[in-house]
């Protein structure tokens, strides 16, 4: 998940993710030790990253993913990408840094510095930038990946993905992942909270956060002047790859 340009502070355990920015210095002191009405676990000594917001259960973020090779489930995903392509909130770089291997123009786009010194060490190129910030080959990407959540950035889907179309060539798609179904539309308010081998939970501060389900993509798409060309199923996740209208 990424939540670019929402919070520019410091990063707790190794949190190099899509929402590594949000990840905020302060302690959390509430009585019970985790956040209320959260039911973070706290059995594990890994450090554990959780998305939290007021009106769901906390959704844990698979750090540890992030900084591993591409999973199975997004294979055919990247498999889709035959053009230069853009990452948005690209982490660690573990997609962009397969791209590069198979010889596609990618680049990398995060507002975490550390994200981008990890991603060009696996030799992909990357830029530190929020993605709403003027970008390298605007209007000749052929495609954009908004995975593992990113879609969620700034909390205004139709925005992002005007914004993302904006990026593309004639023909070019988004490529984003996408919630299962029964989610719905959600948009509001969230936060990371991080919990390190100490097991004291660091609470970062509040930002705004979308989540879009598989049944809801049609509405924001539509309102970026983008059509649903087709939902692809990959082992549990899900994705949608939008053209213009």
């Amino acid at each position: 998940m990424s939540v670019r340009g929402a919070y520019r502070g410091g990063s707790l355990g190794g949190f190099d993710g899509p929402l590594a920015p949000a990840v905020g210095a302060a302690r959390w002191t509430g009585r019970s030790g985790r956040p209320a009405g959260a039911g973070v676990p706290g059995g594990s000594r890994r450090a554990e990253h959780w998305l939290v917001h007021a009106d769901a259960p906390p959704y844990p973020l698979p750090v540890r993913r992030w900084h591993g090779p591409p999973e199975p489930a997004v294979g055919p995903v990247v498999a889709r990408c035959l053009g230069p392509t853009i990452d948005l909130g690209c982490g660690p770089g573990r997609l962009t840094a397969v791209l590069a291997r198979r010889g596609v123009v990618a680049l990398g786009v995060d507002i975490s510095a550390r994200a981008v010194r990890l991603t060009r060490a696996r030799g992909a190129a990357a830029v530190r930038r929020d993605i709403f910030a003027p970008l390298p080959g605007t209007g000749r990407w052929a495609h954009a990946l908004l995975v593992d959540g990113n879609i969620g950035i700034g909390g205004d889907p139709v925005a992002l993905l005007r914004r993302c179309a904006a990026l593309l060539a004639p023909g070019g798609s988004v490529l984003a992942e996408l919630e299962p179904p029964g989610t719905g539309l959600w948009q509001g308010l969230a936060h990371v909270v991080s919990i390190g081998p100490d097991r004291r939970p660091c609470r970062g501060p509040a930002f705004r956060w979308a989540r879009v389900g598989v049944e809801a993509v049609e509405h924001p798409a539509a309102g970026a002047g983008l059509r649903v060309a087709e939902l692809l199923r990959s082992g549990d996740r899900w994705f949608a790859e939008l053209v213009r209208r």
